[in-house]
């Protein structure tokens, strides 16, 4: 690390279970993120500001000012920009020194699958039910850690799936089957510090998975409550009959 770095990550560095060590090994790692909405903006925003050492930025939609209450990197000038440019430009003014590839489509099929097999860690932060299952398949067959969050209304769930330790139970084994206008903030709506504060979670699920500073549990989904402020979790099961991980698959 150069003095510039010394200076800037300093408060980082003053941690005992973080140290030098957790700093280069999140300088090293390469960050898939699947969404740059209301969970992956503000996750993408942290993870640069942090030092992470690569990010791959993935949506096909294009800024629109109904975004703004909660996709707060971008701002009024940006409209009609896609989303991963906007962001990029966005994030460059906080750390120029940020490495960033932008991939300005829905990931699917092949595609995906490439992208996810270079990650260290994937972030998903869509509102598509038919993606998540893709993209948590994916994962699975490269035992690639994935970070899942969701928010609606004046709910948030986060639940993260070490694949690269362990594959007891899976993404699927929750939500086997599901509409995607059960996701939809479109059609339910949404409080934007909700999902702001979901997508600073999986910044920081991410940064220990890397960092391997701090407890980040396998299959525990945790629930966020934001009309009562409150969390509680919840220790998953593996679905014997699931489509994605079960050995007992048809």
């Amino acid at each position: 690390m150069n003095e510039l770095e010394l200076d800037r990550y300093s408060r980082q560095l003053l941690l005992s279970n973080f140290d030098v060590e957790g700093q280069l090994a999140l300088s090293e790692t390469s960050v898939l993120i699947i969404g740059l909405g209301g969970l992956g903006n503000v996750a993408a925003t942290y993870l640069a500001t942090s030092g992470v050492g690569a990010l791959v930025l993935a949506d096909g939609d294009q800024l629109e000012s109904s975004n703004l209450p909660r996709q707060v990197l971008y701002d009024e000038s940006q409209i009609g920009l896609d989303k991963v440019v906007a962001a990029k430009e966005q994030i460059l003014k906080k750390n120029s020194a940020a490495k960033i590839r932008t991939i300005d489509q829905k990931l699917s099929g092949e595609a995906l699958f490439n992208e996810v097999m270079k990650a260290d860690v994937v972030l998903d932060c869509t509102d598509n039910f038919t993606t998540r299952q893709a993209i948590n398949r994916a994962c699975l067959q490269h035992k690639k850690p994935l970070v899942s969050a969701a928010a609606i209304r004046w709910e948030g769930q986060l639940v993260s799936f070490l694949y690269h330790q362990q594959s007891s139970l899976c993404y699927e084994c929750l939500y086997p089957s599901l509409s995607d206008q059960q996701l939809s903030c479109n059609e339910s709506g949404i409080v934007a510090p909700v999902v702001g504060m979901l997508g600073v979670f999986q910044a920081l699920e991410a940064l220990k998975v890397v960092s391997k500073c701090g407890e980040v549990k396998h299959g525990v989904l945790k629930l966020f409550d934001g009309f009562e402020g409150s969390w509680r979790e919840m220790r998953l099961t593996r679905n014997p009959k699931c489509l994605a991980c079960s050995v007992e698959k048809p």
